[in-house]
């Protein structure tokens, strides 16, 4: 069930029912200052629309197309950066989920989401799946992350996809498995040609398709956050949104557009499709596992 929203009041959520924020921005390119500044404002104004957690979406601090820009454009995530410490103390206010280019201690490069609570780090997630076909070219300029891990928040337990890992179906089963009953797929998502009656962009479609089949699939909510604006000549087309476990849209922003979108998350709609539709408790791990490594092994 689609919960409606009671005004700006503070509900301050928790594990049962919480407001999360949709920031559905368009960032610029490798302006790390005005991208910082865009962000602190709009997490004062989820805040004080009574959000609990405002959602960011892939690479929020320094736009996609990057190239040249990457090691320029590069934080490290602790308080020892001026850029990272001013989202952590923003974090007392509200949690906040943040893309952002990430530079380790050995100068490695990756596309990174970091969730942020009270001041403190809760969880560093690099993307696994650098895609380099079509318009991308991810893997010439980034590192690859190598674990997909759920973590532990106030408002329960969750995991990333950033934009790519979200098309390879293991993504989703692997948090789901690991305890996430909430995806936050953050995304870079450029729009592709024209649906055939002419009525929006071809591709909104396959998002929409991808969100409901993890949420109805894993009975999980799923949190998509999509940019907007223009790089390079290509258009970022939002329409960001929220999907229920039981695989109904509970939100849309719109196309094209900045829109700050509230949508409460009620753990009654989890708790009902899973006992309507008991696909967690029927699942067969070891089954899956053992089979999985039989494949391996053939070599295939």
């Amino acid at each position: 069930m689609s919960i409606p929203d009671n005004g700006p009041q503070s509900m301050g959520g928790d594990e049962t029912r919480f407001r999360v924020a949709l920031a559905q921005i368009s960032p610029r390119l490798g302006d790390i200052e005005a991208n910082l500044k865009t962000h602190l404002e709009w997490i004062q104004r989820a805040a004080s629309d009574g959000a609990d957690l405002i959602v960011f979406p892939e690479l929020s601090l320094t736009g996609y197309y990057l190239r040249d820009l990457v090691p320029q454009a590069a934080i490290r995530p602790d308080m020892d950066d001026p850029v990272f410490a001013q989202l952590l103390s923003a974090s007392h206010a509200i949690d906040i989920a943040v893309g952002f280019v990430c530079e380790d201690e050995r100068h490695r490069f990756t596309i990174a989401a970091a969730y942020l609570s009270s001041g403190e780090l809760l969880h560093l997630h690099h993307k696994v799946y650098l895609p380099t076909y079509r318009l991308f070219d991810d893997a010439r300029f980034f590192g690859a992350g190598d674990q997909l891990r759920a973590f532990d928040t106030r408002f329960g337990r969750m995991g990333f996809l950033i934009c790519e890992d979200a098309w390879h179906l293991s993504s989703g089963v692997v948090l789901w498995q690991d305890g996430a009953d909430i995806i936050l797929h953050i995304a870079a998502n450029p729009g592709y040609g024209v649906r055939a009656d002419l009525s929006t962009l071809a591709n909104t479609d396959d998002l929409h398709l991808i969100n409901r089949a993890y949420a109805e699939l894993l009975t999980v909510w799923v949190v998509h956050v999509n940019r907007v604006g223009v790089e390079d000549g290509v258009t970022f087309f939002g329409h960001s949104s929220v999907t229920a476990p039981d695989g109904r849209t509970a939100a849309t922003a719109p196309l094209l557009e900045e829109a700050l979108v509230p949508v409460t998350i009620d753990r009654a709609t989890l708790r009902h499709a899973r006992a309507t539709l008991p696909i967690l408790r029927d699942e067969k791990l070891d089954l899956v596992i053992g089979e999985l490594e039989r494949v391996r092994q053939s070599n295939w």
